[in-house]
């Protein structure tokens, strides 16, 4: 039996998952957790993904790697680390990425040129940030690296650095209509030119490990994550973790001058165009503990109040937002009462978290013209049942929620096993069950959260 390997090395942990190549059954995982924080020292991701893939990487045929995206690594003529990796949900590169889009010639121009529009997450704009706050660093650099392509580059013996088109069609120096690297966007944003990894195709061979697996290219979560859902053409992928991203898979590349909606490649030669949120399952995490209760109550709770949760409304803006773009954006509670009650707020926080990502899919099916014919609820904020239930009134149209699994690194187990077998096309697997949940939409939900979000559209936001 050919087993593969599967890691998602994600903002919170890394995850691996050992999988039969011809079934995609797991046959064994690991777990290590990352450090918290917006700058990052990459050692913690080596130690990590030593700790997860202890006694998996060995029994491995081939392996494949799928990283948080945008993330900054820059390495010295050495191949050392100048600084610590600047992560994608670190805003100080606001003004950056203001910089950017103005000089490109405007939020059209960038779009036609990368597919997205300059904001803080996208790594060109982490680059400027060096350049303009850490001079001396900027000089030093020499080769610039996403968080998937420096652990692939540590299987690899560090003798060879690569990428994938999806993760590199989130830099910024990337351009999605000619499946490309533009080298003239990287001395835009830095000053200079550096070294970028080699672009590989999704199911080429980057090398070996030590033990003779075959390396594959590997990708970004959000890429991987689709190929672990096998998403159809219609499906709309939401996934609530750290962040929250609706996705879909399309033919053509995705250019959406609003810049809600990011045009990426995927990790099957087509494109994967996305809106993400930077505030998902942690919206949550704050409405259970000011609530003081453990999940299954915090459910519970929620559940026990009506839809439109009596009126009150949450802007889950906690810390900055992308979609829309609100750096400097807070969250904004509305609607208090002397009747308020802990059953309403603990709905009030799901229904802003979903009607925060109802305004990611909406962006996503305006930008590509198809229709979101059902809903995927993925990520660790779909295993509440509040969640679960309450989405459908949010979405307006069928939700499924698939059992609950690794679907980053199975996608990036997909891909390992494409790269084993040679094939031209990625291996068919059965996905695990499903449940599907339908009711209509309430209106009303949508109408409070416009009202509030419109309403908030200059506080708080420089």
């Amino acid at each position: 039996m050919a087993l593969v390997l599967g890691i998602d090395s994600s903002t919170q942990s890394c995850k691996a998952v050992l999988v039969d190549a011809a079934t995609g059954h797991v046959v064994d995982e690991g777990r290590a957790s990352h450090p918290s924080g917006t700058e990052v020292d990459p050692a913690a991701w080596i130690e990590a993904l030593d700790i997860a893939t202890e006694g998996l990487l060995g029994r491995a045929d081939a392996v494949s790697i799928a990283g948080q995206q945008h993330g900054m690594v820059a390495l010295d003529a050495h191949g050392d680390l100048v600084r610590p990796a600047l992560l994608w949900n670190d805003t100080r590169s606001a003004q950056a990425a203001r910089d950017l889009n103005e000089e490109i010639g405007g939020a059209d121009v960038a779009v036609d040129a990368t597919g997205s529009v300059y904001l803080a997450s996208i790594t060109a704009t982490k680059l400027r940030w060096m350049r303009d706050h850490e001079p001396d660093n900027a000089r030093r650099t020499a080769a610039v690296l996403l968080p998937h392509d420096y652990l692939t580059w540590h299987l690899l013996g560090r003798k060879r650095m690569v990428t994938d088109h999806g993760d590199a069609s989130g830099t910024g120096y990337y351009s999605t209509r000619d499946r490309a690297w533009r080298h003239d966007l990287v001395e835009l944003a830095f000053g200079h030119g550096v070294t970028l990894p080699d672009l590989l195709g999704p199911n080429e061979v980057a090398g070996r490990t030590s033990s003779g697996a075959l390396v594959a290219p590997g990708t970004g979560d959000n890429a991987a994550a689709a190929l672990g859902l096998s998403l159809k053409p219609g499906d709309v992928s939401v996934s609530i973790g750290t962040s929250g991203v609706a996705s879909a898979t399309v033919d053509n590349s995705v250019h959406d001058p609003s810049g809600l909606v990011t045009g990426f490649a995927d990790a099957t030669g087509a494109y994967l165009p996305l809106s993400c949120t930077l505030n998902g399952a942690r919206v949550l995490e704050l409405g259970r503990r000011i609530l003081g209760v453990e999940w299954e109550e915090f459910d519970k709770l929620a559940l026990a109040s009506d839809p439109g949760s009596a009126g009150l409304v949450l802007q889950p803006y906690l810390d900055g937002e992308r979609t829309p773009n609100r750096p400097g954006a807070t969250g904004v509670l509305a609607g208090l009462t002397s009747a308020t009650t802990r059953e309403d707020f603990a709905r009030a926080t799901v229904e802003g978290l979903l009607s925060s990502m109802d305004d990611a899919v909406t962006a996503l099916v305006d930008a590509t013209g198809v229709p979101a014919k059902r809903i995927l609820l993925i990520g660790g904020g779909a295993r509440s049942e509040a969640v679960r239930q309450i989405a459908p009134e949010v979405f307006g149209t069928d939700v499924v929620i698939p059992e609950p699994a690794e679907y980053v690194a199975l996608g990036a187990a997909r891909q390992a096993a494409w790269v084993l077998s040679g094939s031209d096309k990625p291996p068919t697997w059965d996905i695990a069950g499903s449940t599907t949940i339908s009711r209509q939409r309430n209106d009303d939900i949508a109408v409070r959260y416009a009202r509030l979000r419109e309403a908030t559209r200059d506080w708080c936001n420089p």
